[in-house]
């Protein structure tokens, strides 16, 4: 006879909610799929769904129905990330290079569209239909009302107009207000209406003219005619390109192959900085681990004697900074370390620009850093000397050790082996701490011959200020640098791991 399984709550309310989430999001994405006639993501979706219930609805597969939701999540915030971020370095992807080529010639000829003289010009109501921006469009002479998508116009029956030439009301959309209309000026400017003869846009919010593309796309050429010149399509660099070597500003998304690795290494803006960039970025990281980890085993050591008393208020008081909100934390330590109205100053009696001098800024983010995260520490310790019996370090004393030989042989070596996983997931987190740096001296002090790299930079603000400064996003090429950090840090990471299982073998 078969043993009857147990089916506990906690079985059944997880079945329960994987399966309504599976069916929500069926629900959710069923409709739009359907609309853009996307069969195959739809096909996918509905054999996915049916897969879960099957699997969810059966007393089979007991492993299978923790495993599954398990490794979903696994690959879609984690493997997905990664995946996505190394193929994007691989192209051209960012700000003119966000669509596919098609998408680019669109908007070269939208963008290039002029009033013709005598051309028709419109009263301008802003609508939606459904989710989708769309224009009421009112002939001056006839009164006639036309809905305008971006598939062209059409006219529109049963509209009512006022004296002012506005629509109120239209039958099937939501006529919006001029705030509301206000608030979506950039899709109003975008939208481009086809007719005959050119295209209709917006010019302002209650006003739409007909116009003519000055420049014109010929496929014959594969290029672009106007204004008396002409841009060649170059799909090496995802522009058209004209015989001077100038490209049109809108361009399409391609790959390129190596090119963003290169820049790093190749480009003397780039590569110059980057291996200072990179040392201090290492120090900072393993000074922030080192300093919090010091600390924190201190306090937690200093708590954890059995003489010591009012342990509980100490350890409530040493949690404080860590239930601070960090960027709040963060500020505040900038305005202290400021040189004219800051604490530190004023307490110390000195003059110092803390943030304005490489030496003292790079000691201060350290400093902000080690407040913020010793409570941590202080926190994790405390739980591995619970777990370390006191009759070890009691029959080292008997032994014959001190206290310090009895920490440095018995204490450290078993904090180490339990630790060791955190101080490095720490040392990944202080590697690119965004946070800590943007927020408090926002990469500087910068030197006068290289504003663009400053003495506190790590490399993630160094790459996020080259890849969306001044000259736009560039996301294929932050992609790159972070696909350098990513390997940095999981070297660093695999040989520390290594480590520790030797460590372990020894103390096992």
């Amino acid at each position: 006879m078969r043993p009857r399984r147990e089916i506990t709550t906690a079985f059944l309310v997880s079945r329960i909610a994987v399966l309504a989430v599976a069916a929500a999001i069926l629900v959710y994405a069923v409709p739009p799929l359907i609309a853009a006639g996307s069969w195959v993501s739809l096909a996918l979706l509905c054999a996915a769904t049916a897969a879960i219930a099957s699997l969810y609805l059966t007393r089979r597969f007991i492993p299978a129905k923790y495993l599954i939701p398990g490794t979903v999540f696994l690959i879609a915030f984690q493997v997905f990330p990664v995946v996505y971020t190394v193929t994007t370095a691989f192209t051209n992807f960012g700000d003119g290079h966000r669509g596919d080529k098609a998408a680019a010639i669109t908007a070269i000829e939208t963008g290039s569209v002029r009033q013709a003289p005598g051309s028709p010009e419109y009263g301008l109501t802003v609508a939606l239909r459904g989710e989708e921006l769309v224009f009421l469009l009112v002939d001056p002479a006839t009164k006639q009302v036309s809905l305008g998508t971006s598939k062209g116009l059409t006219p529109l029956a049963g509209a009512e107009v006022g004296v002012t030439g506005k629509v109120l009301r239209a039958p099937g959309l939501t006529v919006l207000k001029a705030p509301e209309a206000a608030a979506r000026a950039q899709q109003v400017s975008a939208l481009a209406v086809p007719t005959g003869s050119g295209v209709i846009k917006a010019n302002g919010l209650s006003r739409a003219v007909e116009g003519r593309a000055t420049l014109v796309y010929d496929a014959a050429c594969d290029c672009v005619r106007g204004n008396g010149d002409t841009w060649t399509a170059d799909e090496d660099q995802g522009y058209f390109v004209n015989a001077k070597g100038e490209h049109l500003a809108q361009g399409w998304q391609v790959g390129v192959g190596l090119d963003n690795f290169a820049r790093v290494l190749t480009d003397p803006t780039i590569s110059g900085y980057f291996v200072g960039v990179l040392g201090w970025n290492v120090v900072f990281a393993l000074g922030s681990v080192l300093g919090t980890f010091a600390l924190g085993m201190s306090m937690a050591l200093t708590l954890h004697h059995p003489r010591m008393r009012g342990t509980r208020f100490y350890r409530i008081a040493l949690i404080l900074p860590y239930a601070m909100p960090s960027f709040a934390m963060l500020l505040v330590w900038r305005d202290m370390f400021n040189r004219d109205f800051g604490l530190i100053n004023q307490l110390l009696g000195a003059n110092v620009d803390w943030l304005g001098e490489p030496m003292t800024a790079r000691f201060g983010v350290i400093l902000v850093n080690l407040w913020l995260g010793f409570p941590y520490m202080f926190l994790v310790t405390t739980g591995a000397l619970q777990a370390i019996p006191r009759e070890l370090t009691e029959a080292a004393s008997i032994d014959g050790a001190t206290p310090w030989k009895a920490f440095r042989r018995v204490t450290l070596p078993l904090l180490l082996v339990a630790l060791t996983p955190l101080l490095i997931s720490s040392f990944a987190y202080n590697f690119n701490n965004f946070n800590a740096i943007a927020l408090t001296t926002d990469g500087g002090p910068f030197p006068a011959e290289s504003p663009q790299v400053g003495s506190t930079d790590l490399l993630i603000t160094y790459t996020f200020r080259l890849a969306f400064g001044a000259g736009g996003a560039q996301f294929g090429f932050a992609a790159a640098i972070s696909v350098f950090i990513f390997t940095i840090v999981a070297v660093v990471s695999a040989v520390a791991f290594r480590r520790t299982r030797k460590q372990e073998e020894v103390y096992a």
